[in-house]
């Protein structure tokens, strides 16, 4: 069984990549930016003995750090970095939030960045550690849609950052990929998307299982395509 790490696990796909894996046997370190606001999980960790609920914001460098603290030299087979902010709306150039893209950068760009430098040794313990930074289709060039000016930004940078990672980790036993998990019925993407969370995390899953270090830098679908850049 591995040792699973899902930061964002408080609702959604995070959410139930956590029931997944726990229902799979797996060990989960479920973090949560607001443990108060995190309910569902609770109650499903409640009932999991192989489910434990961490605090981890990934837009704060302090508590990931708390975190990795917490987690100490456990070795992770997973980490799964799933949370992410859509940045105040409208997102039009006209009236664009200055706060607010300052806000996502921090939680979509540099908060990923700073999850995999902080759990990276626990990564590299496993001896076959694999990372997956959730995107979006909306961080492709390829991906023909105007708008959405800070979440768009804000993923394609956290895809550079998933590259960079795949060449400076190419001699660690680590396997670095990002993906696109779909257009899923969540809080975010709205009760008419294209996929249930059920979906989604399930491919993701499957896509995390299949990975080995010569996928490592690849952009891919939740379905386990190649996601054009």
């Amino acid at each position: 069984m591995a040792n699973v790490l899902i930061a964002g696990a408080s609702r959604g796909i995070g959410l139930e990549l956590v029931r997944q894996y726990a229902g799979a046997g797996d060990t989960v370190i479920a973090g949560a930016r607001d443990l108060s606001a995190a309910a569902q999980l609770d109650e499903f960790a409640a009932s999991a003995d192989n489910v434990r609920v961490v605090q981890l914001d990934i837009a704060s460098p302090e508590s990931i750090t708390a975190a990795s603290e917490a987690v100490g030299d456990q070795p992770l087979d997973v980490v799964m970095v799933v949370g992410a902010v859509l940045g105040a709306m409208p997102q039009m150039l006209d009236n664009i939030d200055l706060d607010a893209w300052h806000a996502a950068f921090d939680a979509n760009t540099i908060g990923p960045m700073l999850i995999a430098r902080a759990f990276k040794e626990n990564l590299a313990a496993s001896g076959d550690g694999k990372l997956m930074i959730v995107s979006s289709q909306l961080a492709a060039s390829t991906w023909p849609m105007g708008g959405m000016y800070i979440y768009s930004t804000t993923k394609a940078a956290v895809n550079k950052v998933v590259q960079i990672l795949a060449l400076d980790w190419r001699k660690d036993p680590i396997t670095v990929v990002v993906t696109h998990p779909g257009y899923v019925q969540t809080d975010m993407g709205g009760p008419n998307a294209d996929i249930t969370a059920e979906e989604s995390a399930s491919g993701l899953r499957n896509v995390m299982a299949s990975e080995t270090k010569e996928d490592s830098g690849k952009f891919y679908k939740w379905n386990g395509d190649i996601h054009p850049w």
